[in-house]
């Protein structure tokens, strides 16, 4: 049986550096893993990795230059890779099961990569989070959701875990900066109560940023 404290969520970082993009996922998850008791690491990291100093300030946030197969060497059983190829969806009992949930940074791609090949080979237990992709800090607040219930961003604010297909959630969201100025997300939010995707803070300024660039490189 899993442990009954708040629960690990770990991403395998596999890129050699961290872009603005992910840091602001990171420290989303960090935040509300600090807000509800649970643990948030980034395992895998070159040594000479810089952790950006808001994400290594936050208390629930470990840097790790160890890989997930050795840190659970002897106890695989208690980590469950949420994986898009796996045969059965996340589930409230399954945090019964496990007390760590795996993440290989793959998430967020669009189109998707099947990075999560590389730790379906190391022999983690896999789930899904249903058909669509999602950001890694979204995948990370779903899983919490599920297996805990426990978050300071949603509606209703509980410790009741809920299947993951009662968590609400909003498709390919349209983010509108001006009258003239949007862009659609291919991916999938939780939906927060006001009707929008939950997003980083600071990452709707970021993809601003970005589409401006690419508007700047036309001319």
């Amino acid at each position: 049986m899993a442990s009954t404290g708040g629960k690990t969520y770990i991403v395998e970082h596999l890129d050699e550096e961290l872009g603005p993009w992910s840091e602001l996922e990171y420290i989303a998850i960090a935040t509300e893993c600090q807000d509800v008791g649970s643990k948030f690491l980034l395992s895998s990291l070159p040594p000479a990795f810089k952790v950006p100093g808001p994400l290594s300030a936050i208390p629930a946030f470990t840097a790790e230059t160890r890989g997930v197969e050795e840190i659970y060497a002897q106890d695989k059983f208690r980590v469950c890779l949420l994986d898009p190829a796996a045969a059965k969806d996340l589930a409230p009992e399954d945090g019964d099961n496990f007390d760590v949930f795996l993440f290989g940074g793959i998430l967020g791609d669009d189109p998707p990569r099947d990075r999560t090949s590389e730790l379906r080979k190391k022999g983690f237990e896999g789930r899904r989070l249903g058909p669509k992709q999602m950001t890694t800090d979204t995948a990370a607040r779903v899983t919490r959701l599920v297996v805990e219930g426990k978050t300071t961003l949603m509606y209703p604010a509980n410790h009741i875990s809920a299947p993951l297909q009662d968590v609400p959630y909003v498709d390919f969201p349209e983010l509108k900066f001006n009258e003239h100025e949007s862009t659609q997300m291919p991916f999938r939010y939780v939906k927060a109560e006001d009707g929008l995707p939950i997003m980083p803070r600071g990452m709707v300024d970021l993809i601003k940023k970005d589409a401006d660039k690419a508007i700047d490189d036309l001319f």
